[in-house]
């Protein structure tokens, strides 16, 4: 496999890393600054590092105890595609749910395109409905 396709794996699961401990840096050096994260589901654009910041400020405030297992990748040109299990406890508010103290376990798929050795794109595919339901808000 190429040189490029396994930094670009590795770029991808660093980015988890990064994104937890919102680490400026890392974001600044890696995430284009036209970077867009295609999510329907939040209130606002995730554009550049900016903007992934701004998520982290999101499900950090609303979520403590975060672990993001990176379960398996799969990488090809410009594309990387990680498998992992989001984890830990709502412990402040998210969206119309107070703080329920409960612990949650749910499935994650996020596809990375990359360009010029950054993370241009990102589609996440969160299992929203098993975390509603580990919630209590369904």
């Amino acid at each position: 496999m190429s040189e490029t396709i396994e930094a670009n794996r590795q770029r991808a699961k660093d980015y988890f890393k990064a994104f937890a401990s919102k680490d400026r840096d890392w974001l600044e050096a890696n995430v284009r600054p036209d970077y867009v994260r295609h999510d329907e589901t939040l209130p606002f654009d995730v554009v550049g590092p900016e903007g992934v910041l701004k998520l982290g400020d999101l499900l950090l405030g609303a979520f403590s105890d975060i672990e993001l297992d990176v379960q398996d990748t799969v990488a090809e040109n410009d594309k990387v595609l990680i498998r992992l299990r989001f984890r830990g406890v709502h412990s402040g508010p998210f969206g119309d749910l107070d703080p329920t103290g409960r612990r949650f376990d749910v499935a994650v798929l996020d596809l990375f395109r990359m360009e010029d050795g950054m993370i241009a794109e990102q589609w996440p595919a969160i299992d929203n409905a098993t975390l509603q339901k580990q919630l209590g808000a369904q």
